[in-house]
């Protein structure tokens, strides 16, 4: 580390650029600390906005309170973005013009939504990736009784979910076979399509959104691209996130590309190959066992990775951990939790299904990748280990 008396600075002050801090501080690092955001809040946590936040049962997601930073002496500039950066002379530039100096940069600026090209701007169209996101949408769903999701991912499968719970009824649309089948495969897919169909969704498979009915300069449906007609109260578009980065354009800071899925290149502990700059969080492609560079955008990888990047950042030794992948959606009266690397092309076997709670493994060439369950965490956490030691199944 060469920080020659200037900060080190953390671009993005979502889950993983604060976890960087925190294992800084944790790790013994006392020189300069800055966390940039470029939201006006303080750090929040993101989960909930699709889950407890809509459905109003929470109104406060914040991660830490204003004190925590200043009796840890990190000082937080919020509501301006990182608009460039000159690696040679370390500095980063502002989208206010300002400019700030720094020894390391660390980079953990996440994902924004995924848009549709030529879909109009209109009232009743949402995302979700922010809490002025989710804060608009759900002053929306308290009036709304039909709504339209476009993409039956995890945000659009929790939001589905969420809005039932509000009595709202939901027309839930996705190009592929099955909802998630595009991570999990068909099998498992199929499993939580079944769920939804139980909780009352309108679930369509194999079918787009085509255009939106605007009335007024307000959404009032879609057209589909079967044809077909859907009235909605309000729209959300859920497919899909992509790293942001269009701010490192001319840095020389290596980006994987969009068939890689996008994002920052970097080692096995966040460090880019170029020098005193390194990345964190979702927005972070790194390099994994395999030789390839992999981005994971799962909550327990933020705080995971930040320990890392501190140590190595700090030249200390990295903490001796198996470090298995692991995320969790939270639809209806299941907490659906995937340990591992699932794949759709994987050998999925169903190990268990009662009609509504479910356990399945994946394999590839024999070897056990990862494990999913809904509604069974012991099994699903038990196989932790088994994971962790990547065994060959005989």
């Amino acid at each position: 580390m060469t920080t020659d008396g200037r900060p080190i600075v953390i671009v993005g002050a979502g889950l993983a650029g604060l976890r960087a801090a925190e294992e800084l501080r944790r790790a013994g690092y006392a020189g300069g600390l800055i966390l940039l955001g470029d939201e006006s809040r303080l750090p929040y946590d993101r989960p909930p906005l699709s889950k407890q936040f809509i459905r109003g049962e929470t109104d406060d997601t914040t991660l830490r309170p204003a004190e925590f930073f200043a009796d840890n002496d990190i000082e937080l500039r919020l509501g301006v973005p990182a608009a460039g950066v000159d690696t040679a002379a370390r500095l980063v530039r502002l989208a206010d013009g300002s400019v700030l100096a720094y020894g390391e940069l660390i980079i953990a600026t996440g994902l924004r939504p995924r848009r549709i090209p030529g879909l109009p701007e209109v009232v009743g169209v949402h995302v979700l990736r922010g809490h002025a996101d989710a804060a608009a949408l759900r002053a929306e769903l308290s009036g709304a009784r039909t709504a339209l999701i476009v993409g039956a991912g995890f945000i659009g499968c929790e939001l589905a979910s969420s809005f039932r719970s509000r009595g709202v009824d939901v027309v839930l649309v996705e190009p592929q076979s099955a909802p998630l089948a595009g991570a999990l495969g068909e099998q498992v897919g199929a499993l939580v399509a079944r769920l939804h169909r139980e909780a009352g969704v309108d679930l369509r498979c194999g079918v787009g959104l085509d255009s939106l009915v605007v009335k007024d300069d307000s959404a009032r449906g879609a057209r589909l691209s079967d044809g077909s007609a859907v009235a909605a109260d309000l729209v959300v578009i859920g497919v899909g996130s992509v790293p942001v980065t269009d701010w490192l354009i001319d840095s020389g800071i290596p980006l994987a590309t969009p068939a890689q899925g996008g994002g920052i290149l970097a080692d096995e502990f966040g460090r880019t190959p170029v020098d005193g700059v390194w990345t964190v969080g979702d927005v972070a492609a790194w390099r994994h066992h395999t030789g390839n560079h992999r981005r994971i955008e799962h909550w327990t990888n933020a705080g995971e990775q930040a320990q890392l990047l501190a140590s190595a950042l700090l030249g200390a030794e990295p903490p001796a951990t198996a470090r298995v992948p692991y995320v969790w959606s939270d639809q209806y009266d299941l907490k659906i939790q995937i340990l591992g690397t699932p794949s759709p092309t994987d050998d999925i076997r169903i190990i268990e299904d009662n009609g509504h709670k479910f356990v399945a493994h994946y394999y590839t060439a024999d070897t056990l990748t990862a494990v999913i369950g809904a509604g069974r965490p012991g099994q699903v956490m038990k196989m932790r280990a088994h994971l962790a030691n990547t065994p060959t199944i005989t």
